[in-house]
């Protein structure tokens, strides 16, 4: 018997035909799946039928009725044109004159579950799934249905157990993943991540190896990941794993749900994982999941603003949902037990503000002291993106000893080339690296590659503060008048005159109290742009530094103030007559200062004003503070360059240039 994946190519030339007839390569998924699922379906079938017959000796021909109660027995979908006529696609592609009602015949033949999943007499019902309707009436249409269901028919899964054939629906799926923008980073995560989230878990549950795994996957696509753990924890000594997903995808949640069919203990259910919630009410051991990322929610942001149920302590930015997801698995957790591995691309550790919606909810994690781990994964690990991602491990049961700590792996240089690029995927990490990465995460110790911090190290004090600006010699307008944070108002009745954007803004008498006022300002050496007159004094701005000047009227003594503020404002009263008003105030602008945090409320504040004092040489008052989360793998294990000496730099250049001159020599130049 041949390797299975050597069915690739023959699957993949069942493509040709979609050339030949002008359909789009990113289509190609859409018509590919439904008869993906047929072949599949048929092989399980045909081998459940083998299995029947060899372990309870029931002969389908001589009882026909027995053979097919016992098959339904198995529960895994039922074909009255496989099972029963034991007939298969090959079959119907032998006689092109009979070939459409055989067809016909043998898709109809389907139960109803299997119907409704491939999209088969869906009548007006709007959910497709597979569609599988729909794309035989195209390829009807165009002429190539029975070429295109004969190339299919010659691919037999029959020989081939479960796991073979989900070997092979994985490779498939992958490339569907290269090709569809539509499910991009959706549907496929490389074989080598679910090995490493598989050995994450078996290292960290602590579900005994006789006993269930509640497994699930919130975002499962077509459960390549979900059944890739599962199949893995079976393969490390569990023996009863539940593997529960939920998808919103048509399509994968139609191929998950066949997959599920022929799995001892697995539910598939479809609907939106945040809102429609499949699974509300139950909880689980595990949860492992790759969410859409950058993936905007606002489709559905009035569902989850208004969610009741309690599962999003703060909502992030509508243009990106991860971390509602983030928060979701968590909720979907035991209470005080269970183990969250999600893949999430940077933004989740460091977007958003102090007391944003992303802060928040790393902050209300690291409060409930959830996370236990963070890996930085290779870039270019995965099949359509070359960004760098992130595995956030999150456990609701944390070892004492790991109580208040977070462990930070660094395995970006852990992984290897491929030998042959798959799209975007050109690195992958081989059985060696996982190990370093998981031996890291139990010993739970600093390392080469791994550096275990309190978790109030990525706390951080947003403090906002109220600076008061000051002139060369410290000095502000309200100190310098002796009424600290008061205005200093010039009343209407005392101001004869303004001068404000290079004209007389408030008139005088007549015109010769004008000339009068330009003489005095002149003799005083005025030289500001906003000028307020009164009997005794001209208030003004100096125009070199800002400083607020007071200048006697009589002696033309000038009196420094201090930085701050001339207003002049005009108004009316009841009676219609002008008026206008002056006042001189501090010149305040507000600013933020990031502070280490600290736990301790009393330290905290102390740190808070050690800071200032420290750093901050002008007046202040502080305003709200506002503690956040961040996590910064570069800055963490950043590693400075070492810089060569300026005599070995000097020392180069000179050989360089002996190296030129003797070059110059060899060519006569």
């Amino acid at each position: 018997m041949k390797d299975i994946l050597s069915y690739e190519s023959d699957i993949w030339s069942c493509a040709d035909l979609l050339i030949s007839t002008g359909i789009k390569q990113s289509d190609f998924p859409k018509y590919m799946m439904p008869f993906f699922a047929l072949i599949m379906l048929e092989g399980r079938m045909r081998n459940a039928m083998s299995e029947i017959e060899q372990t309870e000796g029931i002969n389908r021909k001589n009882n026909p009725d027995e053979f097919v109660e016992a098959f339904k027995d198995m529960d895994c979908g039922y074909n009255d044109y496989i099972v029963k006529h034991d007939k298969t696609l090959s079959d119907i592609c032998n006689n092109d004159k009979t070939f459409e009602d055989d067809f016909r015949n043998y898709l109809v033949g389907f139960d109803g579950e299997l119907k409704e999943l491939l999209g088969i007499e869906r009548g007006t019902d709007d959910s497709k799934y597979l569609n599988l309707e729909g794309i035989v009436a195209e390829l009807r249409k165009k002429g190539v249905l029975m070429q295109y269901v004969t190339k299919w028919a010659q691919i037999d899964l029959s020989p081939y157990n479960n796991s073979d054939i989900t070997t092979l629906e994985e490779h498939i799926k992958r490339k569907w993943a290269d090709i569809s923008a539509d499910t991009a980073g959706e549907q496929y995560t490389p074989e080598d991540i679910i090995s490493l989230i598989a050995e994450i878990v078996s290292a960290k549950i602590e579900v005994s190896h006789d006993d269930y795994v509640h497994l699930y996957d919130p975002t499962c696509g077509g459960a390549n990941l979900l059944f890739g753990v599962s199949d893995r924890l079976n393969g490390a000594g569990y023996k009863y794993i539940e593997a529960n997903g939920s998808e919103w995808n048509d399509a994968l949640y139609a191929l998950a749900k066949i997959e599920s069919l022929f799995r001892e203990d697995a539910k598939i259910k479809y609907g939106n994982t945040l809102t429609t919630l499949p699974f509300k009410g139950k909880e689980f051991d595990v949860v492992v999941a790759n969410p859409p990322y950058g993936i905007p929610w606002k489709g559905y942001e009035k569902e989850i603003r208004n969610d009741q149920t309690g599962q999003f302590a703060f909502l992030p930015s509508v243009s990106d949902g991860q971390l509602l997801f983030l928060q979701h698995n968590a909720w979907q957790l035991h209470e005080n037990s269970g183990l969250v591995v999600e893949v999430n691309n940077g933004s989740s550790l460091f977007s958003g503000d102090a007391g944003s919606g992303e802060s928040n909810i790393r902050k209300y994690l690291f409060d409930n002291d959830w996370v236990e781990g963070i890996i930085q994964m290779p870039s270019d690990e995965f099949f359509n993106t070359g960004i760098v991602t992130y595995l956030w491990i999150l456990n609701k049961n944390k070892p004492i000893e790991h109580k208040d700590k977070v462990i930070l792996i660094n395995a970006s240089d852990l992984w290897q080339p491929l030998k042959k690029n798959k799209g975007s995927k050109r690195k992958e990490m081989n059985s060696e690296h996982r190990h370093r990465i998981v031996d890291a995460l139990v010993c739970f110790q600093d390392n080469d590659i791994a550096k275990v911090f309190d978790k109030w190290h990525f706390y951080f004090n947003k403090q906002h503060i109220r600076l008061t600006n000051i002139d060369s010699k410290g000095r502000y307008v309200s100190q310098s008048l002796g009424c600290p944070g008061e205005i200093f108002k010039i009343n209407d009745a005392d101001i004869i005159a303004v001068y404000s954007s290079g004209a007389w803004q408030w008139p005088l008498n007549d015109e010769t109290e004008w000339q009068n006022q330009d003489a005095m300002i002149a003799m005083r050496k005025i030289s500001g742009t906003t000028i307020v007159s009164t009997p005794e004094f001209f208030y003004w701005v100096d125009n070199i530094d800002g400083t607020i000047m007071c200048t006697s009227v009589e002696s033309g003594v000038h009196e420094t103030l201090g930085y701050g503020t001339l207003t002049v404002s005009y108004g009316k009263t009841r009676s219609g007559d002008k008026t206008c008003t002056a006042k001189i105030s501090d010149s305040t602008y507000k600013d933020t200062e990031i502070i280490p945090y600290n736990p301790n409320s009393e330290q905290n504040n102390e740190n808070i004003l050690a800071f200032m004092q420290r750093y901050i040489f002008k007046p202040y008052c502080l305003l709200d503070n506002t503690v956040g989360v961040e996590v910064n793998f570069n800055k963490e294990f950043y590693v400075p360059k070492t810089i060569d000496s300026v005599d070995s730099i000097l020392t180069e250049i000179l050989e360089i240039d002996k190296e030129l001159a003797n070059l110059e020599k060899d060519l006569n130049l």
